[in-house]
Parts: C-alpha cells; sequence; structure tokens
C-alpha cells in the first residue's frame, strides 16, 4: 500500500512540475559555430517559442567534434527541460557506424522532440558530361571505378549520398572528399571533377545559369526552388533518399509532458510564415514531426546509413 502512495505521489508531483513548466530560461545548445543554417533556424524558432512559454530560451553555441560535442551536452544534461539542444543527422544516425566510440547513445541518451528541417542535396555536372542521372549510371556500369564525385567530407552525408547511388545502382563510382560544398560546386564549375554532391545553395545560381547540370535532386520530392529538377527516383533509382537534417533534442528520461509541449511550440513556430520564409533562405526546407514520429526517422536512418557505411566500407578514426 506504502508503494502504491509512493508511486501516486510520484505522478501527481511529476505532473505539477510539468505544468509549472518552464519556470526559469532554457538554454538551447547548437552544435555548430554561428552563421551556419542549423544555427539560423534555432535562432529563428527560439524568440516565437519564448513568446509562448513565458521564458527566454538562450541558443548557445557548443561547436566541435562533428556536432557531436554540443549534443553530449544535451545528454549528460538533468532531464528537466531546461537544457535541450539541437542534433543533425550524422550525430544521431550515421556516426555510430563511423566512429569506434561515441560520447553518447543517440537512442539510449537522448529523448526527441521534433525534427526541424531537411537538407536537399543536388547531384551536379559539368554540362560536358551526362545529361541524365540514367546516362552516368550508364557510363558507370561501362567503366567501373572510371568515373568521379566530389562531396563536401569523408562520413559527410552529402559522401553518403553517393555511395547509397553507388549501392542502389550498383555502380562504382569513386568519390572525392572536399573541405565542404563550395569548393566542390567550383571543381565541377571548372571541369576539374565531372560530378558532385552538393547542398543547393552552393550551386543553386549557376544551375539557374545553365552552368552546372542539376541531374536530380536527393530528397523524396521535388523541392521550390528546383521545381525542373527531377528526384532520384524519378530519374530512375527507385526508393533513393538522402539528406541532411536536424532536430531538436532532450535528455533521455525528460518527462513525457515537457516533451510535448516543446514539440507543440516547436512547430507553431515553424509555421509561422517569417520563420519559414528564414528557413527556406537557409537552404532548407521545414519538416516537423511529433516525438514519435521523430524517434521511428532516427531509427530508420540509423538502419539505413549502417547499410551504406558497410558496403562502401567507409571507416574514421
Amino acid at each position: 500500500m506504502r508503494i502504491f502512495s509512493l508511486f501516486i505521489s510520484f505522478l501527481l508531483s511529476a505532473s505539477v512540475f510539468a505544468q509549472a513548466y518552464p519556470s526559469k530560461p532554457i538554454r538551447y545548445i547548437v552544435p555548430f559555430p554561428p552563421g551556419g543554417s542549423s544555427d539560423l533556424i534555432a535562432r529563428a524558432i527560439a524568440p516565437k517559442m519564448s513568446e509562448r512559454l513565458g521564458q527566454p530560451i538562450v541558443v548557445e553555441n557548443r561547436p566541435g567534434a562533428g556536432g557531436m560535442l554540443g549534443v553530449d551536452v544535451v545528454a549528460k544534461a538533468e532531464p528537466d527541460g531546461y537544457i535541450i539542444g539541437l542534433a543533425a543527422a550524422g550525430a544521431l544516425s550515421s556516426n555510430v557506424h563511423l566512429y569506434p566510440k561515441m560520447p553518447f547513445h543517440p537512442e539510449k541518451d537522448l529523448a526527441p522532440i521534433s525534427n526541424l528541417a531537411m537538407i536537399p542535396f543536388f547531384l551536379v555536372a559539368h554540362p560536358s558530361q551526362a545529361s541524365s542521372l540514367k546516362e552516368l549510371i550508364e557510363q558507370a556500369k561501362a567503366k567501373p571505378g572510371a568515373l568521379s564525385y566530389g562531396h563536401g567530407g569523408q562520413g559527410s552525408t552529402m559522401h553518403l549520398a553517393g555511395e547509397l547511388l553507388n549501392m542502389l545502382a550498383k555502380v562504382n563510382v569513386q568519390s572525392v572528399p572536399y573541405k565542404g560544398s563550395a569548393p566542390v560546386s567550383s571543381d565541377v564549375l571548372g571541369g576539374q571533377i565531372p560530378f558532385g554532391v552538393v547542398d543547393v545553395p552552393s550551386a543553386i545560381s549557376n544551375v539557374r545559369a545553365g552552368k552546372l547540370r542539376a541531374l536530380a535532386v536527393t530528397s523524396r520530392q521535388r523541392i521550390a526552388a528546383a521545381p525542373d529538377v527531377p528526384t532520384f527516383e524519378e530519374a530512375g533509382v527507385p526508393g533513393y533518399e538522402a539528406v541532411g537534417w536536424f532536430g531538436s533534442v532532450a535528455p533521455a528520461g525528460t518527462p513525457r509532458e515537457i516533451i510535448q509541449r516543446l514539440n507543440l511550440e516547436t512547430r507553431n513556430a515553424l509555421a509561422l510564415p517569417d520563420v519559414r520564409e528564414r528557413v527556406i533562405a537557409a537552404g532548407t526546407e521545414p519538416a516537423t514531426t511529433t516525438p514519435e514520429e521523430f524517434a521511428a526517422y532516427i531509427r530508420e536512418e540509423t538502419k539505413k546509413w549502417g547499410e551504406v557505411v558497410r558496403a562502401g566500407g567507409i571507416k574514421l578514426q
């Protein structure tokens, strides 16, 4: 009987705590430097969420270790809703397959709040190269290993996007790592490398000018910035999707009522027209979810990228 009474008291106290939340400022950890797309989105939604929550949300940049340092701060915080953070696809899904050891376990140590946005990529070609994805695949099958593509860094989502093409199309296009998308776009434009997987902002102006050819976009649907560019599936690779993405997370064990409240205010903020405009201007597409949907998406992405990493023999130290 005493145990039952203690259990009821715990539930009541948790309910009262959640109803009083928040009673002080919330720290929102962004694991990347200021100025990037993820930082811009965090700073776009934080004031709107603050207005509805009645407490300041202080955005704090904690870059390092490819985005894992800041996420580790969240994973090790008290699960009371006063330290939450932004986490990207690498830290939440692919990195568990790329690194021999991580400072946290994405599924065990973090509670998903909502996805925030996705980052589609282009597969671009110099105009002298293949005029379609179908033609690229035909050339790659005719001469295995003869073609190459540039990408924004070893183990990056852009790298994995190219390896997913290799796996699904059963081809062998060699990967060439660069330090970011901009130099890849520049080298494809200059003819130093025939193809590249790049983020949309780094290539869109040259694609529109006809100086680069976008063979396909890596998202499941066409994007508003380039409605004439087909998806990989439309271009002949069924089941293909490879996008960057990031969302909000809290420490594991954060009360469900708090997770739900943060999810509600996140979605409300991203639904505002001025916020959506800022998100799209940052080269991303708004994509909110329920906490359950975000958790399921993380599991799906973790499984998919594990298969790609193994198929491509990709390793990081």
